[in-house]
């Protein structure tokens, strides 16, 4: 994975590729903890903001530092210990919690009927269901990086982003942070958020 910044980059189009890839990372460091291949890109990753940008250069460099202090068993166990376990996970990373409370609740449904209309289903090999961040990052970054202009496009993107996580990927991140067990994943949530912050800012230009 690249993990080269594209902050120089002056191009709309370098930029949307930026974007792209910076939900793709957060959809996969969300997914499951950082494998070797991983943490070796972290290890020679600039510290420089890897979008437009200073407001993410310091989550960035924070991120970066957490990546390089640990092992690959390190984050393994601290990512089992937030979000994983056989019962009730440390917390949550499922949209439908913050939003109602409840697992498998209204929000997901109203979730799944739209990605429906933009033309996306679960893949059968995902255990995870449509709201949990990982696959909503996944979401965001085909609406950028697609090719189907007519699904791929910025209206998309604003309406899914403002709808769908928008809400409460914030709060979710406050919880990770606030964890006395998360080291790495406190930085990934301030990261988290400090994107979430920029990408709602951008879209509200917009109006």
């Amino acid at each position: 994975m690249n993990l080269a910044p594209t902050a120089a980059s002056s191009s709309a189009l370098d930029e949307e590729i930026a974007r792209a890839e910076l939900y793709g990372l957060l959809a996969r460091l969300w997914y499951a903890a950082p494998d070797g291949e991983l943490l070796e890109a972290f290890k020679v990753a600039p510290t420089e903001a890897p979008a437009q940008g200073a407001y993410l250069e310091e989550p960035w460099r924070q991120l970066v530092g957490a990546a390089r202090e640990r092992s690959e068993a390190q984050l393994r166990s601290e990512y089992d210990t937030l979000f994983g376990g056989m019962g009730k996970p440390e917390v949550y990373l499922f949209g439908s919690h913050y939003l109602s409370g409840f697992l498998n609740d209204k929000p997901l449904a109203q979730l799944r009927g739209e990605l429906a209309r933009l033309g996306l289903s679960r893949d059968d090999s995902v255990s995870e269901t449509e709201d949990h961040v990982a696959c909503l990052f996944e979401v965001m970054r085909y609406l950028i990086a697609g090719d189907d202009v007519a699904v791929a496009n910025l209206t998309q993107q604003r309406a899914f982003f403002s709808e769908q996580i928008q809400p409460w990927v914030s709060e979710m991140c406050e919880v990770v942070i606030a964890h006395p067990a998360a080291g790495f994943y406190a930085a990934l949530a301030r990261f988290t958020r400090a994107f979430a912050q920029v990408e709602a800012q951008a879209f509200d230009i917009l109006d």
